[in-house]
């Protein structure tokens, strides 16, 4: 099936929500070659180490903290320009890191849209924080909230301060 087209990059690369397992709200990449993917928060916080080790883990931090900031229930084309913009002082890594900020753009949007959510999308920037600026591996940041209750999670938000 084909999604709702969100983002395309310069090398013929896509970005699009379609259904998941629980919504028509999962991200899909599609890469130059036609292979359609649902990144996992794992593949996101890998790409991010392996980027914050040539940029700087606060740098990113920041970057991401930005887009934060601007995500709310609906897709916006401002954010997605911004997000082009930033990656842009990525030099040869532009594209990479447009993609990953992109993607886990889409995804806090679809964080935010969750029926009944009490996190949203400060989920995803508890996995962010704990990856670049508490240096947790990819694996611990992405599975690290898994089977916790919402109030602990909450908790944890608000010590970091977001």
């Amino acid at each position: 099936s084909m999604g709702r087209i969100i983002k395309r990059f310069s090398d013929g690369s896509f970005l699009e929500y379609d259904w998941g397992n629980f919504d028509g709200w999962c991200v899909y990449h599609t890469d130059p070659n036609g292979i359609r993917k649902a990144p996992r928060d794992m593949d996101c916080f890998l790409e991010l180490q392996s980027l914050s080790r040539r940029y700087g883990a606060g740098r990113m931090y920041k970057d991401f903290v930005q887009i934060y900031d601007m995500t709310e229930k609906e897709i916006n084309r401002d954010v997605l320009d911004n997000i082009c913009w930033l990656a842009g002082s990525y030099g040869k890594n532009s594209l990479r890191v447009d993609t990953v900020f992109s993607i886990l753009y889409m995804a806090m949007v679809a964080e935010e849209r969750k029926a009944g959510t009490r996190l949203g999308k400060r989920i995803k920037r508890l996995g962010v924080h704990q990856l670049l600026m508490e240096h947790k591996s990819p694996y611990d940041s992405a599975n690290f909230t898994r089977g916790m209750d919402w109030k602990e999670i909450a908790g944890l938000c608000e010590e970091h301060s977001f």
